[in-house]
């Protein structure tokens, strides 16, 4: 057996509860990108009264625990902490009913619908039971707690703070996400496992004028949507169909009144491929496509671009991940499985890129088994509310518990070598 996951069972009837309060307080309190200053202060404050070394404002609220038990690997395990501008429809009891201002002055809702609260429970509950179990492994473990995922900020901005100079290199990398699927199922995969995401804002420019003089205008609104519609050719008509790739435009923005032809135009659309040079394709021909159509309209400058966010490839280690695999379909069994490349994306890789060190990226189930099941058997399961719908509420149990089990099968693939790991009778320590 496992002995980490063993000493999880041993600790269960007491730490779950404890857990589901905590990730509660988490899913009611959400806070936006590089603004986590509460959520920080939970996870850090956790960290300490198990005994980890703790640094503060890694990166404007990241946060780092250490915990060092001996010879042995370093394992990096890492979670975000950032919620949603969306106002949640979710109707649970512990439902978020925040509001804030956003930089541009708006106010919105804020919530944890992608699943960060989750991801935070989960690596303080893996921390406790790496704190009270120390006699079944040996080796050093870095939690790390990062802000501004959903940004692509966050991870860059604790490595430019200097983590890498400030905590030990580790051997590999790990961490999960709570989605869509059957709640207490984790899926794996070898190679890309997540897609690179490319954000811009283009700005195009017209000349404004009254609405029944548009031959003394260059209509922006006009160009807009011709741009829009020729993006979307890129990948019909330039991406060869063996390729993964998606172009969205997610807002177009132009004027204020029926009867005004606006000076300027402002398209935001995002790139998704999972190939360098699919990549690279992609966003020149934005760039050709949104400068011509400005010259066929005679607008009186080229288009300005603006980088919102940019996210790389994650692209799962193969020999780690066939290890983390074999760890899985041991502990899971059948709840284990080969999962599809998704389409969404993560700054999570950048660890593992900027140290040079394997990194292993994974996924954990979080729909009502009941519920899965209906809509997979009537074919409807793009139907279920996914991450960053209003809706997304993953069930507590047992996901909460296969998250935790999830995380410490992986790091016990390292940290619980029978040559390394100073294996004994599995018992808690004393609370610190």
């Amino acid at each position: 057996m496992n002995p980490l996951t063993a000493a999880l069972d041993i600790e269960a009837s007491e730490l779950l509860p404890k857990l589901e309060s905590i990730y509660k307080d988490l899913h009611r309190n959400p806070e936006l990108s590089m603004q986590e200053v509460r959520s920080a202060d939970v996870t850090a404050d956790y960290l300490q009264t198990q005994g980890f070394e703790v640094a503060r404002r890694v990166g404007v609220t990241g946060v780092v625990g250490l915990l060092r038990n001996g010879e042995g690997p370093t394992v990096m395990l890492r979670a975000d902490m950032d919620a949603l501008p969306v106002v949640e429809a979710t109707g649970l009891p512990y439902a978020s009913s925040v509001r804030v201002r956003d930089e541009d002055g708006a106010e919105v809702g804020v919530s944890h619908v992608c699943g960060h609260d989750l991801h935070m429970t989960w690596l303080m509950g893996v921390a406790r039971i790496l704190s009270r179990h120390r006699d079944a492994w040996a080796g050093t473990v870095l939690a790390v707690f990062q802000p501004g995922e959903e940004v692509g900020l966050g991870a860059q901005s604790m490595i430019d703070d200097g983590m890498f100079e400030r905590f030990p290199k580790p051997d590999v990398v790990l961490g999960q996400h709570v989605v869509v699927g059957e709640a207490g199922t984790v899926g794996y995969r070898s190679g890309v496992i997540l897609s690179a995401g490319d954000s811009l804002k283009v700005k195009l420019f017209g000349r404004g004028a009254h609405g029944s003089q548009p031959q003394t205008a260059i209509d922006p609104v006009i160009m807009a949507a011709a741009t829009a519609m020729r993006l979307q050719t890129i990948v019909s008509r330039e991406i060869a169909p063996t390729d993964n790739a998606v172009l969205t435009i997610g807002s177009l923005h132009a004027g204020v009144r029926e009867n005004i032809i606006p000076e300027d135009a402002t398209l935001r659309l995002n790139i998704r491929t999972t190939d360098e040079g699919v990549r690279a394709t992609m966003l020149a021909a934005v760039r050709r496509i949104c400068c011509a159509e400005c010259q066929a309209s005679n607008a009186p400058r080229e288009p300005e671009f603006t980088t919102i966010s940019s996210f790389p490839v994650t692209r799962n280690d193969v020999e780690s991940t066939e290890r983390i695999a074999l760890a899985f379909k041991a502990q899971f069994g059948e709840r284990a499985y080969e999962t599809e490349p998704a389409g969404a994306s993560e700054d999570f890789s950048l660890f593992g890129r900027a140290w040079q060190v394997p990194y292993v990226f994974w996924f954990v189930g979080g729909t009502d088994a009941e519920t899965y099941a209906r809509a997979k058997a009537a074919g409807q399961l793009n139907t279920l509310p996914n991450n960053h719908s209003p809706k997304f509420a993953p069930v507590i149990h047992p996901t909460l518990g296969a998250g935790l089990q999830a995380m410490l099968t992986a790091a016990s693939v390292w940290l619980c070598n029978p040559a390394r790991a100073r294996h004994g009778t599995l018992r808690p320590r004393e609370e610190t």
